[in-house]
Parts: C-alpha cells; sequence; structure tokens
C-alpha cells in the first residue's frame, strides 16, 4: 500500500491521536489498559475480516448466506472487480490494526508483567 501525498499530511495527526489514545489507556488502567484496548483493537479487525464478505449468517436467518451469495453471482464483471478491489483495500488496513494491536498487546501484557508483579 503505497502511502500519497495526502496520507503523509495526515500521518501527524493520525499519530497524535493514536499516542493521545495510548496514554489515556495508560492513565486510566496502566499497562493492563494498553493490553486490554490491544486486545479491543484486535477483536474488531478479526471480526470485520470475518465478515468482509457479508454479513454472518445465524440460526434465525439461514438463508442470508445463500442471499448474499445469489447477490455476487449476479454482479457484473466491473462490479465483482470493484467488490474485490474494495475487499483488498479493506484487508490492507486490517493487516495494519492487527500489528498494532498485537503491539499493544505485547506492550501492554509484557510491561505488566514486568513491572507491576513482584
Amino acid at each position: 500500500m503505497r502511502m500519497t501525498p495526502m496520507d503523509w499530511i495526515l500521518l501527524p495527526f493520525v499519530m497524535a491521536i493514536l499516542l493521545g489514545i495510548v496514554l489515556g489507556a495508560y492513565l486510566v488502567a496502566g499497562f493492563l489498559g494498553l493490553g486490554v484496548l490491544g486486545l479491543l483493537i484486535g477483536f474488531v479487525a478479526q471480526r470485520i475480516e470475518i465478515e468482509k464478505d457479508g454479513a454472518v449468517s445465524n440460526e434465525m436467518t439461514t438463508s442470508l448466506y445463500a442471499e448474499q451469495f445469489k447477490a455476487r453471482e449476479c454482479m457484473t464483471r466491473a462490479e465483482r472487480a470493484e467488490h474485490r478491489s474494495e475487499t483488498k483495500l479493506l484487508l490492507q488496513a486490517l493487516h495494519v490494526a492487527k500489528v498494532v494491536s498485537a503491539g499493544f498487546v505485547i506492550l501492554g501484557f509484557g510491561f505488566f508483567v514486568l513491572f507491576q508483579l513482584p
């Protein structure tokens, strides 16, 4: 994923917001808060990745997945290509979220064990 000039302009603002969230989680709950924040981000990213092709059905709506499959079959080639490119961009963003999540989990729980436990 290449960075556009607008991405480079917005990067410091995104990093500042991310740093504020990390600092807030640390001030509220210490290193354990960072670990829990990492787990939360990882859970949300994984759930979005599971549902990337449409909503996941449950026992109340068993025909939902079949209807989504039929709708995808009726798409034109251009619509299918657009869907694939949107899915590819989504997965790239989710990869970044998973890496950030893993970093928070390792940093938070690792420093908690290192500094808080006797």
